[in-house]
């Protein structure tokens, strides 16, 4: 057989309104062309739909959904209002909570949100799971079990978090460096959380010491607050540099970035260039986000993320990264055809960029992970935000999702 599979009459992002074929050989995009080779072991016709790559979501707290009326309210009066200048405190309202965390409560909720990611076309998601005294290694391992069950249909990078600090909570670190053990793909962090700026410098090092001593990839939830005086960004990148960890560390929100002066603003764009450091956007999460248009135009790689699915943060989410797309378009005022380019690609190409993933672009020679959407265009396809007609991930065979 010339393919595996043979994708015929698809519309792509390159091809505008013709169609093409697409060839898979061994998960791989073999040929992308018109009139391809008819010998493949399955056929499938994209009927003039838009085929590209699968979705990639950089943030999602996966231990954490559906806890939202566990959890209660009150988390999400603090985060959500007066600038998020109570960022902190609903953190620590949200906390308590955890004490009952149990694996075999939280894998049920991880494996519905995990459908769901696979009803909307989510093929890869970075997974945070709380480790605290509170938590313990319980949604650690929720996670790291489903990772084994989704595998191949969605992969999970799974994330050890510290969510309430470091040095504020003694017995964190080593908790982190199980997790490291058990098999976490990356090592989190949140240095803001920290009352001092040495405490939050004493943060980021033992957790990148950590990502060092396990060669692990680095995701922080940095400056998530309403506070123009935190510079835990800048500390991580100057770490990145420093280890050598260059291209892999990523941010998350940054939102105290919309507060800095154009001077401090550019100064750490040329930082975070120069660490190599990607950041991850949820401005449907807190009323201040990073500046987005700003970090693309000067060549900083970002993407958007889920963030939360119901949970004490916030009280919505399917997975669906299109509809996050649709409403990172309305809140960054992303509106033009330009724009909803860069949208896309902040969801698929850019977000796998991000993420330290390689070949997850439709090409010859990229991975065969790809969705193929009713629509006629990224335009649409944003606007509607509907599932896909059918999903292919390149280590396993295609599946078939049904449309609601």
């Amino acid at each position: 057989m010339t393919y595996d599979i043979l994708i015929t009459n698809a519309k792509t992002r390159a091809s505008g309104k013709e169609t093409v074929d697409i060839g898979i050989r061994a998960g791989k995009i073999a040929d992308i062309g018109k009139n391809l080779s008819t010998d493949a072991a399955q056929t499938i016709d994209a009927k003039g739909c838009l085929v590209t790559e699968s979705f990639v979501n950089g943030h999602l707290h996966l231990d954490k959904v559906f806890t939202l009326e566990m959890a209660g309210q009150e988390a999400l009066g603090e985060y959500h209002t007066g600038g998020m200048g109570g960022a902190m405190t609903a953190i620590e309202r949200a906390a308590d909570f955890k004490a009952c965390y149990d694996e075999k409560w939280i894998i049920e909720n991880v494996r519905k949100v995990c459908r769901m990611a696979l009803k909307h076309g989510n093929t890869h998601i970075r997974a945070f799971a709380d480790v605290d005294s509170k938590a313990r290694l319980e949604g650690v391992k929720a996670l790291l079990k489903a990772r084994e069950e989704f595998k191949g249909k969605v992969e999970l990078q799974v994330v050890a978090f510290p969510q309430d600090g470091v040095i504020r909570e003694p017995g964190t670190e080593e908790l982190v460096r199980q997790a490291a053990e058990m098999g976490v793909d990356v090592i989190g962090g949140i240095p803001w959380m920290e009352y001092t700026e040495e405490l939050e410098q004493s943060h980021v090092d033992k957790m990148c010491a950590i990502a060092k001593e396990f060669d692990k990839n680095i995701s922080m939830l940095l400056d998530d607050v309403g506070d123009p005086g935190e510079r835990t960004l800048e500390m991580l990148c100057k770490k990145s540099i420093e280890m050598g960890w260059q291209g892999r560390v990523t941010a998350q929100h940054c939102r105290a970035m919309e507060l800095y002066n154009e001077n401090y603003f550019r100064k750490l764009v040329a930082l975070m260039k120069q660490a190599g450091v990607g950041l991850v956007s949820d401005p449907h999460t807190g009323p201040l986000h990073a500046r987005v248009r700003d970090l693309l135009a000067a060549g900083v790689p970002v993407a958007l993320g889920q963030d939360d699915v119901a949970d004490a943060y916030y009280p919505f989410g399917e997975c669906n990264m299109l509809q996050i797309a649709f409403l990172a378009s309305h809140l960054l005022w992303m509106t033009t055809f330009a724009d909803m380019e860069l949208l896309y690609d902040m969801v698929t190409t850019s977000a796998a960029r991000v993420l330290g993933m390689q070949g997850h672009k439709l090409e010859v020679g990229g991975n065969a992970d790809l969705v193929v959407l009713d629509e006629e265009d990224v335009y649409h396809a944003i606007w509607h935000h509907r599932p896909p007609v059918l999903s292919l991930i390149h280590i396993s065979e295609p599946t078939r999702l049904q449309l609601i």
